[in-house]
């Protein structure tokens, strides 16, 4: 996804101007037997939404802040630093996930006293009254050129952090599925020939350090790019929903089945996280989403509540994905807000909210709330 500042090139801000998307072959590979709608109940999860900002007309900071509020949504994603919005989040006991341009990475990267000046900027004058939940050094950006600045990022904003006197804040970075290669079935899913040079490395530096790595997992745009081959309830997770009355035909993987995509696509990348040699690292989806509108394929509001509220019953049920069954994923919808300024199409049709803070479509964020 494009989630860099008004003005910002797709390529500087390290997402996807318009909705293309790599789809891994597995994601096609849908079998045909039925299965039975189920709903999981149990241990409860965790739900953020994504705060992006590429919009000239959206509320201002504090409103948007007391909404996360008022909608009990645990945690909030911000993708560049903006003190406007830390100084909203003082207080309100929000996780925060705080993302770095991907424009500043090389500097991060090569220049210690920059990253020490990010930190003093945006961590340290809001340490103790903002909940830093992640730091993460750049968004979508492995494979590619920016990638092999991500890992010396990581390791300098670390030991400012350290020098800040700011502890218990990891630093990882957010990937797209497009670093696998290799990814049908999901147990043989692995890094890609472009991105196993920087992501080897940088898992297992992860496993090290105890931190999670963000992964961006997105079945609408594999849907969208083959509605033929692609159950749309297997896109949707309607499996999950109780009221939901679609059949899903479940995808088998040795002894594993898969009754929806979201749990496939992550389980992928468990699997090539784990042939990289980490083993036991953490994944948190840093976004998912559905477009409401904008003329894609499937992209209605019907589909985008279903999708939501069915990922976040998904996630509160602590059910976890079948290979790693009850361990609950931490997950961040996106986006908070339809942004004007995206590019044309399903790109600004991803809110959950319009700029009014009207609801786009009824969603149960407390499904999710711990």
């Amino acid at each position: 996804m494009y989630h860099g500042g008004p003005g910002m090139s797709p390529a500087a801000a390290g997402g996807r101007g318009g909705t293309a998307r790599k789809v891994a072959p597995w994601i096609l590979a849908c079998g045909f037997v039925l299965c039975s709608s189920v709903l999981f109940l149990g241990a409860e999860g965790a739900i953020g939404v994504n705060y992006g900002m590429i919009a000239n007309n959206l509320p201002t900071p504090d409103k948007v802040i007391a909404m996360y509020k008022a909608n009990k949504i645990s945690y909030v994603r911000l993708f560049h630093p903006d003190t406007t919005v830390l100084t909203a989040l003082r207080g309100t006991g929000i996780g925060v996930v705080l993302g770095t341009l991907n424009e500043d990475l090389a500097h991060l990267a090569s220049d210690e006293s920059f990253a020490a000046s990010w930190v003093a900027s945006y961590v340290k004058p809001f340490a103790g009254a903002v909940t830093f939940r992640y730091i993460t050094a750049g968004n979508e950006v492995i494979p590619g050129d920016l990638g092999t600045h991500v890992l010396l990022a990581i390791r300098n904003i670390e030991t400012a952090l350290k020098a800040a006197g700011v502890t218990g804040v990891p630093v990882t970075t957010a990937v797209a599925t497009s670093v696998l290669g290799v990814s049908y079935p999901p147990s043989q899913a692995a890094f890609s020939e472009a991105s196993a040079p920087v992501m080897a490395p940088l898992v297992a530096y992860l496993s090290a350090k105890k931190a999670p790595l963000l992964v961006n997992v997105y079945p609408y745009f594999a849907y969208a790019a083959e509605p033929e081959t692609v159950q749309l309830g297997y896109a949707l997770l309607a499996g999950s929903s109780a009221t939901s009355k679609i059949k899903v035909a479940a995808v088998a993987d040795g002894g594993l089945v898969y009754t929806n995509m979201f749990d496939a696509i992550l389980d992928a990348a468990h699997a090539a996280v784990e042939k990289a040699g980490a083993q036991g690292l953490e994944l948190v989806v840093s976004e998912t989403g559905w477009p409401s509108g904008g003329g894609g394929t499937g992209a209605t509001v019907e589909n985008a509540a279903a999708y939501n509220n069915n990922v976040i019953r998904h996630a509160a049920s602590g059910a976890g994905t079948p290979r790693r069954p009850g361990k609950a994923v931490e997950t961040y919808l996106f986006a908070m807000f339809n942004e004007n300024q995206k590019p044309e199409g399903t790109e600004q049709h991803f809110g959950l909210f319009q700029p009014d803070m009207s609801a786009v479509y009824p969603v149960d964020f407390a499904a999710g709330a711990y």
